[in-house]
């Protein structure tokens, strides 16, 4: 018997070992972008709201207890993170260098706004304007000042924009594009073939004709 060849089977082309991973990490960071960017902003807006200060003006009747929101010491956050919401969505409308210079402004939203946030923990300007606003007296300050916690919430929830930006920086490059599919690559579009009329003598329109209960052969 003559020696048989072996005929050579195609083989399905072989994914390399970093696409999988590439693929799972991307999408990993978009996910975890969204959630720090979303949860950042939400409570930074929610935590700038609240009372950062209290303490007490001195009156002629007595002390007149006095509090400061967020807003009160400080309306940097609250705006921040207003752009980060802004640049969060804008990230995925564009490409190229537009989306590294959009999540950089993102990551300086968090930033900004965790630095502010921080630096109006201890602010007493705030309610010493609220006191001499109160007692009419451009002198008058507050006496027993504490601060709440919220400052540092709000910080917080200005690292985890930060986070957000990072990530966007580090991988947004492979996150897809919302626009993309809404977009024309310049290549032309076939042209449909117009419809031509059936040819009577084929022999598939013989067939239909009699199936109508019409005499093919019959002149019109």
């Amino acid at each position: 018997m003559e020696g048989v060849s072996a005929v050579p089977v195609p083989q399905p082309r072989a994914r390399t070992a970093a696409t999988a991973p590439d693929s799972a990490a991307s999408r990993r960071s978009l996910a975890a972008a969204l959630l720090l960017g979303a949860a950042g902003a939400t409570v930074v807006l929610l935590a700038s709201g609240q009372t950062w200060a209290e303490g007490r003006a001195a009156t002629g009747g007595g002390a007149l207890p006095l509090t400061a929101d967020g807003r009160d010491v400080t309306g940097v956050p609250a705006a921040l993170a207003i752009v980060a919401l802004a640049a969060l969505v804008a990230v995925f409308a564009v490409r190229g260098a537009g989306r590294w210079t959009v999540a950089a402004l993102l990551a300086l939203s968090g930033l900004g706004a965790g630095l502010s946030a921080w630096a109006g923990a201890g602010d007493r300007t705030a309610l010493d304007g609220e006191a001499a606003r109160t007692t009419g007296d451009a002198a008058a300050t507050v006496d027993a000042l504490s601060h709440t916690a919220w400052p540092y919430v709000t910080a917080v929830g200005g690292l985890l924009i930060l986070l957000a930006g990072l990530l966007a920086l580090r991988y947004g490059s492979r996150w897809p594009t919302m626009s993309a599919k809404y977009e024309r690559d310049g290549t032309p579009r076939p042209r449909k073939t117009p419809r031509t009329a059936p040819d009577p003598e084929r022999p598939e329109e013989l067939w239909k004709a009699l199936d109508r209960g019409e005499d093919p052969t019959r002149e019109t």
